[in-house]
């Protein structure tokens, strides 16, 4: 499946932590913001360990799910931003 993964976290340290455990999973396609094509066993396990690292009385994850990733049309205004930038 495709997901959209979006996060609002207060804290810097839980922030990084949060970032660290969603690279190894999705790419990054701008600032709190992850998408990518994740099996449901492995978005489980990703949002297990997001889940002990959140404080759900201060910081929100939201997952957006598509089935079907073929039903994705993505359009971007203004620059396009890449997973590949992360690494420069």
């Amino acid at each position: 499946m495709f997901v959209i993964i979006t996060y609002d976290i207060t804290d810097d340290r839980r922030l990084n932590k949060v970032r660290k455990v969603l690279k190894r999973y999705l790419y990054w396609s701008q600032l709190s913001c992850f998408e990518g094509i994740i099996t449901e066993g492995k978005l489980a396990q990703c949002m297990a360990e997001i889940d002990k690292i959140i404080d759900k009385k201060e910081d929100s994850i939201y997952v957006y799910q598509v089935k079907n990733p073929k039903n994705i049309k993505k359009k971007v205004l203004g620059i396009e931003k890449s997973y590949i930038d992360n690494f420069l």
